[in-house]
C-alpha cells in the first residue's frame, strides 16, 4: 500500500499529550507504522559527554503513530489523504480541498 504520509509534510496531531499541535515529519517508519514529528512527542534523553560533545539532558523528539497524524491541508485544517491518477500517474490529493499534495 502506498504511504499516504511521508518526510516533509506538515501534519497536526489528533490525540494524545500533543494534540493539536503542527510540525513537519522528520522520518517515517512504514514497518512500525510511526513517524518522527520535529518538536511533537519531545523526551529527555541523558547522554554521555565525549570528546567532542558536551553530555547531560538533551531532549529528542520520538516516534508517533501515524494514526494519530492528520496532514495539514492549504487552509491549515486536518484532512485526509487519497489516491487517484492524474496523467498516468498516481497523486496524492487532500480530501478536503481536492488538491494535489
Amino acid at each position: 500500500m502506498a504511504a499516504k504520509l511521508k518526510k516533509g509534510d506538515k501534519v497536526v496531531v489528533l490525540t494524545g499529550k500533543d494534540k493539536g499541535r503542527k510540525g513537519e515529519i522528520a522520518l517515517v517508519n512504514p514497518s512500525e507504522n510511526k513517524a518522527v514529528v520535529e518538536g511533537v512527542n519531545m523526551a529527555i534523553r541523558h547522554t554521555r559527554q565525549t570528546q567532542t560533545e558536551q553530555g547531560g539532558r538533551v531532549q529528542k523528539a520520538m516516534p508517533i503513530d501515524l494514526s494519530n497524524l492528520a496532514l495539514v491541508d492549504k487552509n491549515g485544517k486536518a484532512t485526509r489523504v487519497g489516491f487517484r491518477v492524474e496523467e498516468g500517474k498516481k497523486v496524492r490529493y487532500a480530501k478536503t480541498t481536492g488538491e494535489v499534495i
